[in-house]
C-alpha cells in the first residue's frame, strides 16, 4: 500500500515547483525576447493623478541668481511637465542630461527634477557643471517619492498632463536613440 502512495506524495513535492516555475516563466521570459525595449514596462500610474507629494527645493541652488523652488504635485497641474528623477551619482543621468537641457528650451512644456538619495554638494555641482534644466528641483533624500511614483531606479522620466495625470513613464536613461519617440509621446498629450 507504500508503493501506491509514492506517486502522489512525489506530487506533491513536484506540483509546487511546477507552478512557481510556471509564474516565474510567464513574468519573466518574455522581458529576454529579442526587440523587447526594457525601458516600456508598464507602470500603474500611468493614466492616473500623480502622487501625492511635496520635496523641498535643493539648498543653494540658484537660477538667475533666485532659489530655484522645490515642488509638490499641485505645482504639476496648468502645463504640460516632464518629470525626471535623477541623482549626480548616476552615470546615465549625465549622459541624458544634455537631453533635458535641449528640453526644457521649449516654452510649451515646464522641466522639474527629483533628485534622489544625493549629496546636495554633488547635486548643485552637477548642475552647475552640465547646466540646470529644472525649473524646480525637489530633493528626495530617503526616496521615498521616488517609490511613490514607482521608480525602479534612476534616471527615470515621466509626462504629466496639465490635469496631474502621468501620462507616459520612461525607464533609464533618454538617449539619441529614444529621443524622438520619448518627444511624440510629449505631443500626444494635449496642453492646458
Amino acid at each position: 500500500m507504500a508503493e501506491a502512495n509514492a506517486p502522489r506524495s512525489r506530487l506533491i513535492f513536484i506540483l509546487p515547483l511546477l507552478i512557481f516555475a510556471g509564474v516565474v516563466g510567464g513574468m519573466f521570459i518574455p522581458s529576454l525576447l529579442p526587440g523587447r525595449d526594457p525601458s516600456q514596462i508598464p507602470s500603474a500610474l500611468v493614466g492616473k493623478p500623480a502622487p501625492s507629494f511635496s520635496l523641498a527645493p535643493l539648498e543653494g541652488l540658484l537660477a538667475n541668481g533666485k532659489p530655484v523652488p522645490g515642488f509638490s504635485n499641485e505645482d504639476l497641474k496648468g502645463k504640460v511637465t516632464v518629470v525626471n528623477v535623477w541623482a549626480s551619482w548616476c552615470a546615465p543621468c549625465r549622459q541624458e542630461h544634455p537631453l533635458l537641457v535641449e528640453l526644457a528650451k521649449d516654452p510649451s512644456i515646464r522641466v522639474v527634477g527629483i533628485n534622489q538619495k544625493d549629496n546636495p554638494d554633488n547635486a548643485r555641482r552637477f548642475l552647475g557643471t552640465l547646466g540646470n534644466p529644472f525649473s524646480a528641483v525637489g530633493v528626495d533624500p530617503k526616496g521615498r517619492a521616488s517609490i511613490d511614483w514607482g521608480v525602479y531606479g534612476v534616471p527615470e522620466t515621466f509626462i504629466v498632463g496639465p490635469d496631474g495625470t502621468i501620462r507616459h513613464k520612461h525607464i533609464g536613461p533618454l538617449t539619441p536613440e529614444n529621443f524622438s519617440a520619448f518627444k511624440e509621446k510629449l505631443r500626444q498629450t494635449p496642453p492646458a
